[in-house]
């Protein structure tokens, strides 16, 4: 499965490029996870203020999920970012 993380980050954030490489540092940990087959940061190419900023997309098996929530990882993204954030879906499919 695909499992969506879209982000909006708030005015405090820094700007996203330089904040992308740590993102990207972060979510190469998601590797470790069994089940885990790749990740993806796709930028918003429109710079508008209802637009979100940036959308990670973690290839999975869904049973993987769990394993997911719990990572080292996706803690660090919370830890580092979560107060950076306006709003976030998460979306997964297929």
């Amino acid at each position: 499965m695909k499992h969506h993380i879209i982000v909006k980050f708030n005015e405090t954030a820094l700007e996203l490029e330089k904040m992308l490489p740590r993102i990207d540092q972060i979510f190469s940990g998601v590797l470790k996870v069994p089940g885990v087959s790749g990740y993806k940061l796709v930028k918003n190419c429109i710079a508008r203020p209802n637009r979100y900023d940036l959308m990670i997309i973690i290839e999975m098996a869904e049973n993987a999920l769990p394993a997911y929530d719990d990572c080292e990882a996706h803690h660090a993204w919370k830890n580092e970012f979560s107060s950076l954030i306006e709003k976030k879906a998460i979306f997964d499919c297929e």
